[in-house]
């Protein structure tokens, strides 16, 4: 690398640091001044904004905020809830696999804020070390974006990949890797979550905050629970239509002859692409709701999981036109010096991703920033589906929104942020699952392809 490029990179990097520090929407904004420098101060041509994916998490975003303003996510986590509380013994294997498919139905993680405390309270009252269960299932909630058929990390894989290689992959062939890869990850988590920490009744730090009478009436006098919450009965009906329109769009990504077609530039028809086909039916999806279930516009915007979309929207925007900007003038350059370690050991490739997703907090991101980048070098689509889960890197760093919730709803006070930062209560379950998972997501791929 010229010394040019390594201070170009810096720019990029300390405009990322700076936006993971400030969070929300500032990881976007703050892309914009690495953006300016860049083609100001340093002649750079702009990037191409990644607009095809932005539109696709618009839309999706849109259809779970109208299915959380129905209360049919309040529905969702209902059912979770009572699974969880018919099995308390089996919480840290259960936990984790209620957030994940949660995330996987929804397209986002951020909808397990209201799940967390349960999980909490159901733990501590059946005498299990709170953090065995909150700290994989934290992880799990973002293990399953790289497995929902709506969520950006997938549909920016599935777009970019056609694009780039001429190929007519789908949503379908893309989560048939996915979620068996994580679910075995999380296994692997889980098993080793289920006997981590001291034992409630040998924790010395546990028992102290036991012994005080206003702490022990902070940890035990209120239950956690959405079970008394009576839900309109639109909210079942609103589920249902959002669970239709997921299997409308798996089917269809499934089945291609079934899709409309449409003539090309070349004039050669071609079936409708995966990314409006997610964009017409979510949007179709989020009207019948509103219509049907009377779900109020109002409500929509006003909750948590639109508005978390729109700021990984903005994100998305910054960072991969900030990166898509730097990478491609300096494309030449890094092919040449990347080229034989990828060739040699093309899995290596996942370091890179869990690196940047260490560094910018949005698994849509990498995958938008990062994936060009690796087919331009040459790295072949089944190794990059199978170390898909790699994505997935910002646990190391204690600084996500669920992982901090997580803590703060742990009134037993066994899920921590450690004094060293980075020995916190995610970091084992989320190395072993992103590790597990991307070692038997190749095996599959090898397997298949």
């Amino acid at each position: 690398m010229t010394v040019m490029m390594i201070v170009q990179l810096c720019i990029v990097l300390l405009a990322l640091y700076v936006g993971a520090r400030y969070g929300s929407i500032a990881l976007g904004a703050m892309s914009g001044i690495g953006l300016f420098v860049l083609v100001f101060a340093f002649g750079l041509k702009p990037g191409t904004p990644p607009v095809t994916v932005m539109f696709i998490i618009i839309a999706a975003v849109t259809c779970a905020g109208v299915l959380q303003a129905s209360g049919g996510m309040d529905f969702l986590i209902q059912i979770a809830e009572k699974i969880l509380r018919k099995n308390p013994s089996k919480i840290t294997f259960l936990a984790p696999i209620t957030t994940f498919f949660l995330t996987v139905l929804v397209g986002t993680g951020h909808v397990v804020y209201t799940l967390m405390p349960i999980i909490c309270d159901i733990s501590l009252r059946k005498g299990i070390r709170p953090e065995r269960p909150c700290g994989v299932a934290s992880v799990a909630s973002q293990v399953g974006i790289t497995c929902s058929p709506i969520a950006a990390a997938v549909t920016a894989f599935v777009a970019i990949t056609n694009e780039a290689t001429g190929m007519s992959v789908t949503i379908t062939q893309v989560i048939a890797v996915t979620i068996p890869a994580c679910l075995v990850g999380l296994f692997a988590a889980s098993i080793y979550s289920n006997k981590r920490g001291l034992d409630l009744d040998k924790d010395p730090k546990f028992q102290a905050r036991l012994a005080d009478p206003e702490t022990k009436e902070f940890m035990f006098g209120t239950v956690a629970t959405t079970l008394d919450r009576e839900l309109p009965k639109t909210a079942k009906w609103s589920v249902y239509i959002f669970m239709a329109a997921i299997a409308t769009i798996v089917v269809l990504a499934t089945f291609q002859s079934l899709l409309p077609e449409f003539p090309n530039k070349a004039g050669v028809m071609k079936p409708l692409s995966m990314a409006l086909l997610i964009q017409i039916v979510m949007l179709a999806t989020a009207a019948l709701i509103i219509l049907i279930c009377k779900a109020d516009p109002k409500k929509v915007v006003a909750g948590s999981v639109w508005q978390a979309g729109m700021v990984a929207v903005v994100a998305i925007y910054g960072i991969a036109w900030l990166s898509d900007t730097y990478f491609l003038f300096y494309k030449a350059e890094m092919m040449a010096s990347m080229k034989g370690i990828v060739q040699a050991y093309p899995w290596s490739i996942a370091f890179v991703l869990f690196g940047v997703s260490v560094l910018i907090n949005t698994q849509g991101g990498v995958v938008t920033s990062m994936l060009p980048l690796a087919y331009s070098l040459g790295i072949p689509f089944p190794v990059l589906l199978g170390v898909l889960p790699s994505v997935y890197g910002y646990f190391f760093i204690p600084n996500y929104p669920s992982d901090i919730a997580t803590v703060s709803f742990d009134r037993s006070g066994t899920t921590v942020i450690g004094k060293y930062l980075l020995n916190h209560s995610f970091m084992a379950p989320g190395l072993i699952s992103v590790f597990v998972s991307c070692i038997v997501g190749s095996i599959i791929t090898v397997v298949i392809y």
